[in-house]
């Protein structure tokens, strides 16, 4: 299943969002305009779903509760609400559809609840909060229905809890604890540690391969762990002048190696959706230019679904990118506009005449960029 149409009421930058979604979605926009904040829409969906320490009032308060979560340009008292609708592919009616509204309470504790909630299976509706023991017991309505991997809607609860959010700013999003003071690769190790040993050779095979093609002199790619403190490493091996050259370790891999492995074992292993911001960090411009097609093959051999945020033309350069897949953020004085890039007239233009997406929809944000003036 893919998230096919995403509807947002007063939350972060945005009044209102509706818009459909494709399986491949790049979000684009000036910085700050908000496309870190639209895609912790979908992350705070699957923080509620969490088995352990997730739940409705653990999500709001590590976003610093209702108030740092609503619009600006709401009301104090407005509600900040969230519908998705889960199709089989982006032009199949929806199979589960999923609405949450909540508000900070005007009087007593001021607690986080719920305004209304609501699922709905192939169009029948099975929950319409809130319900009458809703009402009896009140602190019902400060948790959800889908906490704790509730298994009344396993179908829809499965594929929320498995959002895969990957964001390549901070070494942190590969990271955990030190393994030998490499902190950087630490936890992205563990990770593929922690796979099966024929789904890890299986995919190290894989990007074995995409590595060959993108690095120049790459050989081999390997998975070990050291004979004397256990900890799992990768090592890769080049073709070099000197026949008796060795293997490197993680900790001598440039950031863009390192990143583009992880890259590419997020996106083999990832089953749901997958949360990509700037992936194209550290990338040189020949290997981001391939970035769009690679999205492409991989999203349609599992039904993956790809959300990136980027501020990369040459990321959008692949002629194959339609305007429905892009979504632009514009910021207006009341919050930021999400439109596709199909809906704006003058970009849907200039697309159908053979401009790439790369080429347009950046345009409008260069007499933003003074730092020069």
């Amino acid at each position: 299943m893919i998230i096919t149409r995403l509807i947002v009421k007063n939350w972060r930058n945005f009044q209102q969002i509706d818009v459909p979604l494709t399986e491949r979605q790049f979000i684009v926009g000036a910085n700050a305009s908000g496309k870190s904040n639209l895609l912790d829409i979908f992350r705070f969906l699957r923080d509620i779903v969490k088995a352990e320490g997730g739940g409705l009032q653990n999500a709001l308060s590590v976003r610093g509760g209702v108030s740092n979560i609503r619009c600006l340009s709401a009301m104090p008292a407005s509600e900040v609400a969230i519908e998705m609708h889960l199709s089989a592919n982006s032009e199949a009616p929806a199979t589960w559809q999923y609405g949450i509204g909540f508000h900070k309470e005007s009087e007593g504790a001021r607690r986080a609840c719920l305004t209304y909630e609501r699922v709905w299976e192939n169009g029948n509706l099975l929950v319409d909060r809130p319900e009458a023991a809703d009402k009896t017991h009140p602190e019902r309505l400060t948790r959800s229905v889908l906490e704790g991997g509730n298994r009344d809607f396993s179908e829809l609860v499965d594929f929320v809890g498995a959002i895969t959010d990957f964001h390549l700013v901070s070494p942190n999003a590969i990271s955990g604890a030190a393994v030998q003071d490499n902190p950087f690769a630490a936890g992205f190790l563990e990770q593929v540690a922690s796979a099966d040993e024929k789904t890890r050779c299986s995919r190290l095979k894989t990007i074995e391969h995409v590595l060959k093609g993108a690095i120049p002199q790459f050989e081999k790619l390997a998975f070990i762990r050291d004979t004397l403190t256990g900890h799992p490493h990768l090592q890769a091996r080049y073709s070099h002048w000197h026949p008796k050259a060795g293997w490197q370790r993680e900790d001598q891999f440039s950031n863009g190696v390192l990143r583009l492995i992880a890259l590419l074992w997020f996106l083999l292993e990832s089953d749901s959706v997958l949360l990509l911001e700037e992936p194209e960090l550290s990338l040189n411009p020949e290997l981001v230019s391939q970035l769009a097609p690679l999205f492409f093959r991989m999203q349609a051999s599992k039904n993956q679904q790809v959300l990136v945020s980027t501020q990369s033309d040459v990321l959008l350069a692949e002629p194959g990118i339609d305007g429905t897949e892009v979504l632009m953020l514009t910021p207006t004085k009341a919050g930021t506009e999400v439109k596709l890039a199909s809906d704006i007239d003058d970009v849907h233009i200039l697309l159908k005449t053979g401009f790439t997406a790369g080429e347009v929809v950046f345009s409008g944000y260069s007499e933003q960029l003074s730092l020069l003036e």
